[in-house]
């Protein structure tokens, strides 16, 4: 199966993938796009290259000039000359991202009074369109953004606090371009955030904001990190205390120059492998999307969940069986181990399903990047556990050091695994709307589909 031959899983996550280019939901925004007359583009995010790449054969002759804020491996080059292309870092910001945000800031500033803007918005863009508040540093923002990851804390509890420490955030950029008398913002945005939260996707850049002050303070308080940057901490204060003006709020009129269209989601994808896998003679006996929570727990509840699929009565006639979950988990680390929150999804999948035949559980990140490793994601099965052990390895131990990737990387090194995969690789794929995870049970052979 598939950690004997991962062709039948790469054929599947790059089916997903094919559905998701950001290229193909651009083009489903052409009137839109057409309509904006002239305008100036600030592309920013993992999809930023392929968003500004399909954007301007649409906008066209009315396009004025644009810059592009991405991971420096997904920008070789770019097709629109009129591009400035600005590498930036993810997920803590460098030096680097404040540079590409001030050149955000002047293309704004600089905006004619017949000129729109046009944002192209995509997942990693928090980091990358990074401008301090006034009196904190790049050291202050990595070291809070740092503690809140390490900590566990979901996309809101981060943003909320980002958005309270800096100045593009929260609808920051918003309130410059109308500082600037631009006439019109349109922002198309590929949502990496369960829920698709206009506010939290790259931490609303254009949109109103309703946390404040007092609640980037609560956010802190619950993981007990407000010493981790004690001028955050500061700063925070002073806004609750009503020393520095709030984000922008609902009922604002700059939103009245504002249009905010979210145009790809976590949806897509699940709906993608959802036919993919009929296609493949699969019976899809369950389909959830925003599905949150610590990652190690997730994957037990779904391999627990798959489990079961081969007793369903209302689907005894089916000899292949799935279930696809889409969303976003998280990982507290408390290991010294490299991963990422499928990686570790797979492996607690692989202890639950641990001696179980005819089962596998797949995850991956759409964005090709999991964590702090190189892989998307994993694919294991009920042999997975027993297989590791006979090597050597112990998953329990590499499950408890938040070591996922090290775990699958030197088993698939093993005599035991003999080359085979396990680990999904494909590069960065300059999209990101979550993560897909699946299960999958089939009759027959052990070792087949």
């Amino acid at each position: 199966m598939p950690n004997a031959n991962l062709t039948f899983v790469d054929n599947l996550v790059a089916q997903v993938l094919r559905d998701l280019h950001p290229g193909h939901l651009i083009r489903t925004q052409q009137h839109a796009l057409q309509s904006l007359g002239p305008c100036r583009v600030i592309a920013v995010g993992k999809a930023a290259h392929a968003m500004a790449e399909a954007a301007a054969p649409i906008v066209g002759a009315s396009l004025r000039g644009g810059i592009l804020i991405a991971p420096p491996l997904i920008h070789p080059h770019i097709a629109a000359p009129s591009f400035a292309l600005h590498p930036a870092d993810h997920p803590l910001p460098t030096p680097r991202n404040l540079a590409a945000a001030g050149t955000a800031v002047e293309l704004v500033r600089a905006l004619k009074p017949d000129e729109a803007l046009l944002l192209l918005l995509s997942g990693g863009a928090s980091a990358m369109l990074t401008l301090p508040a006034p009196g904190l540093t790049l050291d202050d923002l990595r070291a809070v953004t740092s503690a809140l990851l390490r900590a566990g804390a979901t996309i809101d509890e981060l943003n909320c606090v980002r958005k309270h420490c800096e100045q593009l955030k929260g609808g920051g950029l918003a309130c410059l371009a109308a500082q600037a008398g631009c006439r019109r913002a349109l922002s198309l945005i590929l949502s990496d955030v369960v829920g698709d939260r206009l506010e939290t996707i790259g931490s609303g850049p254009t949109e109103r904001d309703p946390t404040t002050y007092a609640d980037a303070l609560g956010v802190l308080t619950r993981f007990t990190l407000l010493d981790a940057a004690p001028a955050i901490t500061t700063h925070l204060r002073a806004g609750e205390a009503g020393k520095h003006a709030e984000t922008l709020k609902p009922g604002d009129p700059v939103l009245a120059r504002v249009e905010n269209i979210i145009i790809g989601s976590n949806q897509i994808a699940v709906d993608a492998a959802a036919a993919q896998l009929r296609e493949l003679g699969f019976a899809v006996v369950e389909v959830r999307s925003g599905v949150t929570g610590e990652a190690r727990e997730v994957g037990a509840q779904l391999a627990h969940r798959v489990s079961a699929l081969a007793s369903m009565p209302h689907v005894t006639d089916a000899a292949r069986r799935a279930i696809i979950w889409g969303g976003e988990t998280t990982v507290t680390v408390r290991g010294t181990g490299a991963g990422g929150r499928n990686q570790e999804l797979a492996l607690a999948a692989a202890l639950q399903l641990d001696g179980v035949p005819n089962i596998a559980v797949i995850s991956f990140a759409t964005d090709g990047v999991d964590g702090s490793s190189t892989a998307a994601g994993a694919v294991v099965t009920g042999s997975t556990a027993a297989m590791a052990r006979a090597a050597g390895l112990d998953p329990v131990a590499a499950l408890t050091n938040n070591d996922s990737h090290g775990f699958f990387n030197r088993l698939e090194s093993s005599k035991t695994l003999s080359g085979r995969r396990i680990l999904i690789q494909t590069g960065p794929t300059g999209t990101n709307v979550n993560d897909v995870m699946i299960g999958l049970w089939w009759a027959g052979s052990p070792n087949r589909l």
